[in-house]
Formats: structure tokens, C-alpha cells, sequence
């Protein structure tokens, strides 16, 4: 038996008319208050031995211009992802790894680089019951601000003051050249000052790191480049469990699933990072690899999926233990 929209419909309304009459003879009254903001993002897995704490730092627009995507196939999408009607947004995360008696914090989220939906670290951190003064490192994907600029407060100086700043070699040297900066858009010329001023606040404990190795027991950095000179991912693994934490691979699930040859206007060498994020993706799609990501929909950790056209993502389950 099929049933229509109408009797589905029908049918409702006339268990909700039931209910009413059955619960008339003992009416309560229940009185709630309105949240005044979102509770904080923190959702905690276990890779093997390994907790890993998926933390919102906030979210961004992020337009289809800038991704200089056709108009008729980013609308295309947006209907698909049933966003016809809103601003195509994309979160800021960041990953806290526990790490034997160890707090690892992977990226730093945005602070106040770019408005006052993002800066929510801090009380995503509190709620997961972690102070920034017991974080040991700080274990950076790359130095664009919504990574790095949560490093420092607003007087430039560093928010975790026991913390190690661990950071890829090739972005360093990028961001403190000259040359790049002068001969960067006038937009992106306050990157180069705002990565400088966070790593001046962590001078004396700072290391930088190149090519793929093993940074930590269980935490592996694999390069990513094009995005940024230094853009660097890192595999988490214990025991026969894995999470490939893949930084900026995608900015945009809406539009880049579907369209890999699409990139921010921001990455520093298009072409690298279009050839860097198909790699990625037929990785974790071949290799069925759990993945992470800092602009992947929260709690941002799932499957991706090779499709005829571009691919798909799966958000893991819920993780029920831990």
C-alpha cells in the first residue's frame, strides 16, 4: 500500500487532534528560555589509544565567487545540498589529540581575523574541562589566519603559555619573505604580518618541520602543498585505527566535492593545490580512510566517496563510546 502526501498528512493531523482530546483533562504548562547562543562545538573518537577532540572554532561564508564557480552549476549544487536559500557557509575547526599524557592542539582556529563568528576556541576548549595553559604544542597545518591567529590574543601575545609551537618549514619561510609579501594583493598583505606576530609570541619554542615524518608517537605529517608553500596534513594512527587530518583540502563540501578543480581565490599556487586535493581525495576514497578536515560540516570527520562526477562525504557515526 502506497499512501499519499494527503493522507500521510490527513493522518497526522488527526493522531495530533487525538492526542489533544486524550491529554485535555490534564494540561500542563511548561515555560522554557531561549538559548542566547550556540552551546560549544566539541565532539570527542578514540583512534585507538589516541582521543581526538573535534573543537568549532566558528564559521565563514564562503561565496561561490570565491571559487570563481560558473553561477548556474554552484546554484546547481546549493539546491542539491538544499541551501537554495541561504549563504553557503563553512566552518572553522580544530583537532585536540590526547596523546598519552600529552594535549596536542592542531590548528588554532581564527580569534578576531575575520569577524565575530569565529573566536570560539577558547570556550570550546573550557567545555571540553581543558585550560589553554595545559595545552604542550601547538601543531600547525599551515599559517593562514583562521589556523594560526588563535595562537596570540589581542595585544600579541601568546594565548598558551606552556605550549610548543610545531610548525611546516616551507610556510615559515614563506610568510616571513618579503619578496612574497610585497608581491602579494593588497587583501592578503595583513597574512604575512599576522603570521609573523604569532610566531614572535612563541620565539624560543618553536620547531619546524619538512617532508613527511613521524612528529610524534602516532602522528605522522604527510605534505600537502599548493594551497600554501608548507600546507601539511597529518595521519593519526594507533593500533589498526587511522584519521588522516587533511587541513584545507576542502574549504567548501557544497561546491569542491563535486568540483575538485575548484579553488579558493587564496590558495598561493592553484594549479598544486587542485592536483594536491584530487590526490587527497582518491586516497581517502581508494583506502576507505577516515578523514578530518578544518572546513568540513562539524563534527567533520568522515568517508569520501569516488562518484562518476567528483565525490561524496559521509559523516561517521556518531561515536557512542569512547
Amino acid at each position: 500500500m502506497t499512501l499519499s502526501r494527503r493522507q500521510l498528512l490527513s493522518g497526522a493531523a488527526g493522531a495530533a487532534m487525538a492526542a489533544t482530546a486524550l491529554s485535555h483533562s490534564r494540561i500542563a504548562t511548561a515555560k522554557g528560555t531561549q538559548a542566547s547562543g550556540p552551546l560549544p562545538g566539541v565532539v570527542r573518537r578514540r583512534i585507538g589509544d589516541i582521543q581526538v577532540t573535534a573543537l568549532l572554532d566558528g564559521y565563514m561564508e564562503m561565496p561561490a565567487g570565491l571559487f570563481s564557480a560558473p553561477k548556474a552549476e554552484a546554484e546547481r549544487l546549493k539546491k542539491l545540498a538544499f541551501k537554495s536559500s541561504q549563504p553557503n557557509l563553512s566552518p572553522v575547526n580544530a583537532f585536540l589529540l590526547t596523546v598519552g599524557d600529552r594535549l596536542i592542539l592542531i590548528d588554532s582556529g581564527a580569534a578576531n581575523s575575520f569577524g565575530p563568528t569565529l573566536g570560539r576556541l577558547p570556550q570550546a576548549l573550557a567545555a571540553n574541562g581543558i585550560g589553554v595553559e595545559q595545552i604542550d604544542a601547538v601543531l600547525l597545518t599551515h599559517m593562514h589566519p583562521d589556523h594560526i591567529a588563535g595562537t596570540i590574543d589581542a595585544s600579541g601575545q601568546a594565548v598558551f603559555p606552556n605550549a610548543e609551537m610545531i610548525l611546516p618549514e616551507a610556510d615559515f619561510r614563506y610568510w616571513h619573505d618579503d619578496g612574497a609579501m610585497a608581491g602579494a594583493p593588497n587583501a592578503f598583505k595583513p597574512f604575512f604580518s599576522g603570521a609573523r606576530q604569532a610566531v614572535k609570541a612563541y620565539r624560543g619554542r618553536t620547531t619546524q618541520i619538512s617532508g613527511e615524518k613521524e612528529v610524534m608517537a602516532g602522528v605522522r605529517a604527510l605534505p600537502l602543498h599548493g594551497h600554501t608553500p608548507g600546507h601539511t596534513g597529518y595521519l593519526v594512527t594507533s593500533g589498526d585505527e587511522a584519521l588522516f587530518i587533511w587541513a584545507d583540502i576542502i574549504h567548501n563540501a557544497t561546491f569542491q566535492l563535486a568540483h575538485p578543480e575548484w579553488g579558493p581565490t587564496f590558495d598561493v599556487d592553484p594549479a598544486q593545490a587542485a592536483k594536491t586535493r584530487q590526490r587527497a581525495l582518491d586516497m581517502a576514497a581508494a583506502d576507505e580512510l577516515m578523514v578530518a578536515g578544518m572546513h568540513l560540516p562539524f563534527p567533520a570527520v568522515g568517508y569520501i566517496e569516488a562518484r562518476t562526477e567528483g565525490f561524496g562525504y559521509m559523516t561517521a557515526d556518531w561515536p557512542y563510546h569512547l
